[in-house]
């Protein structure tokens, strides 16, 4: 897999070599990376995949980050330099080395940021996962890693638990630009919203420029087909006497663009009417729908689908490396995002029909994504820990 931007054949029909990546913008939709790794900002990759495929911005997480600490020579040397200080724990390092990559990448992307007006050029770095259950330490540490990185186009990313919607209002409220992460239902994705908009009402009604605020709703994609798909194969594999097998059947691979495709109709709405206007007027940008979770889970299915039917205007998918090669390979962009409207809507109504609750499904979703990145930034400070160990011969600090 190559991270780097493919050459394009000189121009003879534009719809047949514009690179599908470049092509999104026509479309209304920015394509953002979910990956950072320091060997791609320092090698000029990443100034080639601004350049050659229309990059507009990058995402990260602690599973990205442990991945890039573990498969990389060149957190080696900083990491032991950290480690001889001795003030730091392992999560004080991971945030020196973490806080420099954010920071290069969004130098690397603030001519984007520029260009466009604020819209995009963002990189993103999450608060750590512990705090997904806790409102006043994630506020806390969003507002210590923001002040930390001191970048203008970076986003802090918070969980949409019941726990971190009311951060996410008081940071917007303090004018901190915000990712909202670990989203999959459509209820969650409306609190999100709204509390997006309240907390432009509070940043507007203490004076602040609402037109440096920038924010993202990140919905996840494929991880719903993946645990619905699974449940309809255990269902069956010994299905009770009522079960409509064909009604099963016909449900997988189809839940989750259905479900992000009524996202999409909400989002409309609610960043539509006088209470909206009001902000827009006075500069605030609406908080686009992010498609995350776009990589391709099933062999079975295309590796490109969770890109190519999710193209629409004031969007954004954040797309991991495979799922980006691939699309620029053979994608074919498309306005697919409000097509067939009402098979999503049955899609959406079937679900139930089949014995399977979608709140069931997104509440599950969204206590393992919390666990998911837990344990990976457990295994990250445990990975630091290790090399600090091995480059001082001392444990660190705790």
């Amino acid at each position: 897999m190559s991270l780097t931007a493919k050459p394009t054949a000189a121009p003879q029909d534009a719809t047949q070599t514009e690179n599908p990546l470049k092509a999104l913008i026509r479309f209304g939709q920015s394509v953002w990376f979910d990956y950072i790794r320091r060997d791609l900002i320092t090698s000029g990759q990443l100034a080639r995949l601004i350049q050659d495929d229309g990059l507009r911005g990058m995402t990260s997480n602690p599973t990205i980050f442990e991945k890039a600490f573990a498969g990389s020579p060149d957190y080696t040397q900083p990491l032991a330099e950290l480690a001889k200080r001795g003030d730091l724990d392992a999560k004080g390092i991971y945030e020196h080395l973490a806080i420099r990559d954010i920071q290069d990448a969004a130098d690397a992307l603030r001519g984007v940021y520029d260009q466009t007006r604020r819209r995009d050029g963002y990189v993103s770095l999450e608060v750590s996962p512990y705090l997904a259950h806790k409102t006043q330490e994630t506020i806390d540490e969003a507002r210590r890693l923001w002040k930390a990185v001191a970048r203008e186009n970076v986003m802090i990313k918070v969980p949409g638990t019941p726990e971190g919607i009311p951060a996410i209002r008081e940071l917007i409220g303090g004018g901190i630009n915000i990712n909202v992460t670990l989203l999959f239902a459509q209820d969650v994705y409306e609190k999100v919203a709204e509390a997006y908009i309240a907390g432009l009402e509070d940043f507007g009604g203490r004076g602040g420029d609402l037109s440096r605020i920038g924010s993202v709703a990140s919905f996840f994609v494929s991880r719903i087909d993946a645990l619905i798909d699974g449940k309809i194969a255990d269902i069956l594999k010994n299905p009770p006497a009522a079960t409509d097998k064909d009604l099963l059947s016909s449900l997988q691979g189809k839940v989750a663009i259905a479900n992000a495709k009524l996202t999409y109709q909400l989002y409309k709405k609610i960043f539509s009417g006088p209470r909206w206007q009001a902000l827009a007027g006075r500069g605030a940008q609406t908080q686009r729908v992010l498609w995350a979770s776009t990589g391709t889970k099933n062999p079975a299915y295309s590796d490109i689908l969770y890109v190519e039917e999710l193209i629409g205007p004031d969007t954004v998918n954040t797309v991991p490396p495979a799922t980006f090669d691939a699309f620029r390979d053979h994608g074919k962009p498309r306005a697919s995002l409000e097509e067939d409207l009402d098979a999503a809507h049955k899609t959406m109504l079937d679900l139930p029909r089949s014995g399977i609750s979608m709140k069931a499904i997104t509440d599950q979703l969204t206590e393992d994504g919390v666990k998911l990145f837990a344990d990976a930034f457990d295994k990250l400070l445990a990975a630091v820990e290790k090399q600090a160990k091995l480059t001082t011969g001392a444990s660190l600090k705790r």
